[in-house]
């Protein structure tokens, strides 16, 4: 068993909550660990699907006087019993947690989202800071989806979920009217993991015409497959890109998807595993402890920077163990613009330091056990 970052009793406390999160990520199971005596209404059981679709006022006659506290597991199902949670919340007081895989189906459907009477909360894979034997390379492999994790065969577990989730439950929900065509792009996508979004060869590789592809993208976003990293875009010295890159939310998933199996440290396309290792292990630090601060990237004509944190921390990844001085070429021309107040060159080093006042490079280890503690940003 893994212990969480995502304290839900701490954040439930304080409101009513949507906890959303891609399927397989331990949903059921950290509710189930954390409200061990609350009222459970599983929307995948049929019969309870059933009852409540016909009539969902049935689901205050499954709450007694004594309840607490009521989870709706997978509330993207039948997204018309919000209006019956909204009015329990209202008449009755009681206190809700509603999970869901995808926002997609309340969005389409213009779902009650209870008007700001519930917080949203993310979970996600597992993080470096919750895995007690955790294995870089393993990681940077299959990800960290936990059934996959602890697998003693992890592709074969990526397999059943790329089929029953990836594919299955977006032709379910009827999410694109032509499912093969979303296939191919799904798997062109895989390809374009870490890179900047260009629509046109996205088009030209998958044979989905461009305006198509912006639509499928949104759909990957709202079933929490993957977000885009928006370019930072407040430098003057330098012309700054317009285009944003897109992430998978684990690294197993793309990788199964790009059919790329047992990297090693001498394969070229682990860096990119590596990258979006850590941007993944950033955001999930952002989510879990409820900061404000957005990331970003930023790349000129001739520079990049990976990841940027508000206006704090601009972050170059590296997959080397040997630091070199090509690698802070993109952090010295945006210090130049005096926009953000520090820098850290992050990769495999044995070593840490400081070349000049507001930038240094460290290891991934110590980058990540400063961000979870809560010093780095």
């Amino acid at each position: 068993m893994y212990k969480r970052k995502l304290n839900l009793k701490k954040v439930s406390e304080k409101s009513n909550l949507f906890l959303f999160g891609p399927r397989s990520t331990g949903k059921t199971s950290l509710i189930k660990e954390t409200f061990k005596n609350s009222v459970l209404v599983d929307l995948l059981d049929y019969d309870v699907y059933d009852k409540l679709s016909r009539r969902p006022k049935a689901l205050s006659e499954m709450i007694n006087s004594k309840s607490d506290l009521i989870i709706i597991d997978e509330i993207q199902k039948l997204p018309s019993l919000l209006d019956e949670v909204h009015r329990l919340i209202e008449e009755k007081k009681n206190r809700f947690i509603l999970t869901g895989s995808s926002v997609r189906k309340l969005k389409r459907e213009g779902a009650n989202l209870l008007g700001g009477r519930a917080r949203e909360v993310h979970l996600f894979p597992l993080s470096y800071s919750e895995i007690t034997d955790f294995d870089l390379l393993k990681y940077l492999n299959i990800g960290g989806l936990p059934q996959v994790y602890k697998s003693e065969e992890p592709y074969l577990d990526l397999r059943a979920y790329t089929r029953t989730y990836l594919t299955e439950e977006i032709k379910l929900e009827a999410m694109v009217r032509n499912y093969d065509r979303f296939v191919r792009f799904l798997e062109t996508m895989a390809l374009s993991n870490t890179l900047e979004l260009n629509y046109q060869s996205l088009s030209s590789d998958s044979g989905v015409p461009a305006r198509t592809i912006e639509g499928y993208i949104e759909v990957l976003k709202d079933t929490l497959l993957g977000f885009e990293l928006m370019p930072y875009s407040k430098t003057v010295k330098r012309k700054a890109t317009t285009k944003s890159k897109f992430y998978f939310f684990d690294c197993g998933v793309s990788n199964f998807l790009n059919e790329r199996f047992d990297l090693t440290e001498k394969n070229s396309e682990i860096g990119h595993s590596f990258e979006q290792f850590i941007i993944n292990e950033v955001r999930m630090y952002l989510s879990y402890s409820q900061s404000l601060k957005k990331i970003s990237y930023w790349r000129s004509k001739k520079y990049e920077v990976d990841l940027i944190i508000g206006d704090e921390l601009g972050v170059e990844i590296k997959f080397s163990k040997t630091i070199k001085d090509e690698f802070f070429d993109g952090i010295h021309a945006l210090n130049e613009e005096n926009k953000i107040k520090k820098f850290i060159v992050v990769g495999r080093f044995s070593d840490h330091g400081q070349i000049e006042k507001n930038i240094q490079y460290m290891g991934y280890v110590q980058f990540l056990d400063l961000l979870w503690t809560g010093k780095l940003v």
